[in-house]
């Protein structure tokens, strides 16, 4: 019995050790990492805590563009141009428009992040060897939730975010296979509404 407490204290301690408070040097590598982005290609699956998986591919452009192209069986898509966020779903023949304001996840978009408190600062914070995590929240916007960023460390790179939906369903997005800073053709950030096939009716011989 003393042995397994020994050993569970001697963990607890380990643990303990690896995690740690965030310092100024962590808080301007998140900023400058998500600062000097220009442009993001990849690939990412996306898993909510309901069950759902998802996956598809994420184009970025700063300031306030990106594109999430969803694979089947998902048959949707998000376009934001800079101004709008339109959120398509193709099977339902739907088009609901979002504001920026509202999605914490745009704080990624942005050409100037600064995580001083005044209006974004970080809530929780974990750092080991392998990864850093960090929860950021807006300090004036107070209907905009939490979005935990998770960036591994060698290299340090955007690896996850995590957000819960006004359904209370924790949303993480997970990115694979990153190109930066690529040249991006503009016509991704445009969004398209495809026409709906015209329907004729067919006229009886007389």
């Amino acid at each position: 019995m003393k042995k397994t407490f020994w050993f569970m204290s001697m963990l607890m301690t380990f643990f303990t050790v690896s995690a740690q408070a965030q310092t100024v040097e962590d808080i301007q590598k998140i900023e400058n990492y998500l600062n000097n982005i220009k442009t993001i290609k990849s690939s990412f699956v996306q898993t909510a805590s309901n069950g759902n998986t998802t996956e598809g591919i994420l184009y970025i452009e700063k300031p306030n563009k990106i594109r999430m192209e969803y694979a089947p069986p998902a048959d949707y898509m998000i376009v934001g141009d800079g101004k709008d966020i339109v959120f398509n779903d193709k099977e339902l023949d739907q088009i609901t428009h979002i504001d920026y304001d509202d999605i914490p996840a745009t704080l990624i978009l942005s050409n100037k992040i600064q995580i001083d408190g005044k209006k974004l600062k970080i809530t929780d914070f974990y750092k080991d060897s392998g990864t850093t995590e960090a929860v950021l929240e807006y300090t004036e916007n107070k209907d905009i939730g939490p979005i935990t960023l998770i960036f591994g460390n060698q290299p340090f790179e955007l690896k996850q975010w995590k957000v819960i939906d006004t359904q209370d369903v924790e949303i993480t997005i997970s990115l694979y296979n990153m190109e930066r800073d690529i040249d991006l053709p503009e016509t991704l950030f445009k969004f398209k509404q495809q026409k709906s096939p015209l329907k004729f009716n067919q006229r009886k011989g007389r």
